[in-house]
């Protein structure tokens, strides 16, 4: 796919991944939406992107279902269109199960889940009566398996590659893409933001992610794919854990047990 002049939405702008995508998609001739809950941080970001002419600031917050028509309503005025979808936005999590309250796993589903998948059911009419559009949906390696510390969060995104693996199954042939982005660990505040047991943010980086890939190779990686119409990619070095768990899945059992995810 050629994304020049291709209108983008992408969520989960004002931060980490989502702004060095918004940074590396600026200088590729498109057209983009910046979304996130942060209006103040979403200027920010366009203001650090070249061709700002070409970019529209949207705040949204997926946890806001309700308002996602009226947010679909100003997104096709900003350009006309919406060719690309990126369901960037999300939250992560840093506790056990047993110390876990389950408010904090329906929040997790509300803005992970339920976010990227309203949003992308209140703009898929307008692809399907344009006969084409592209959902790129970003992941996480716990979408494939599951790690200590990480059981609402992993559920969330295991539920985001069931969905849009049966959504692209069933569109896929009417001109509709769907490309699963998974990355590992990023070098990004995710942790620091990342909900405790009762719901408080971790409020720090944990080693694992401090020394993780950066956000801008991450992205690079992202519009790879998804400028290749790549059905799914998986980033990072901790990748192999995929094909560890697909082949050896006793081997599997006894690393990510052991494996350091803080």
């Amino acid at each position: 796919m050629n994304l020049q002049n291709k209108t983008i939405w992408l969520t989960g702008a004002s931060s980490g991944i989502g702004e060095a995508l918004a940074k590396q998609l600026s200088t590729l001739g498109v057209n983009l939406i910046l979304s996130s809950r942060r209006k103040e941080e979403l200027e920010r970001v366009k203001s650090t992107c070249q061709h700002q002419e070409r970019i529209a600031i949207l705040p949204l917050d997926l946890m806001k279902s309700d308002e996602f028509d009226a947010k679909v309503k100003l997104a096709l005025e900003a350009f006309g269109q919406v060719d690309i979808l990126i369901n960037n936005g999300g939250r992560s999590q840093r506790s056990l199960v047993k110390d876990t309250k389950l408010q904090v796993d329906r929040d997790l589903m509300e803005v992970n889940y339920f976010g990227s998948v309203g949003l992308t059911k209140a703009i898929l009419p307008h692809m399907l009566s344009r006969g084409s559009g592209h959902f790129v949906v970003v992941t996480s390696l716990t979408g494939i398996f599951g790690t200590p510390y990480r059981s609402g969060y992993a559920a969330s995104k295991h539920a985001l590659h069931g969905f849009f693996d049966s959504l692209r199954a069933e569109l896929e042939d009417s001109g509709i893409k769907v490309t699963i982005a998974a990355p590992g660990f990023v070098k990004t505040n995710v942790s620091v933001n990342a909900f405790t047991g009762d719901g408080s943010s971790l409020g720090s980086m944990d080693d694992a992610q401090a020394h993780g890939l950066t956000p801008e190779a991450c992205a690079k990686v992202i519009i790879s794919a998804m400028s290749k119409e790549k059905r799914e990619v998986y980033i990072g070095r901790e990748s192999y854990g995929a094909y560890v768990k697909r082949f050896l899945p006793g081997l599997f059992a006894k690393m990510i047990k052991k494996a350091k995810v803080r």
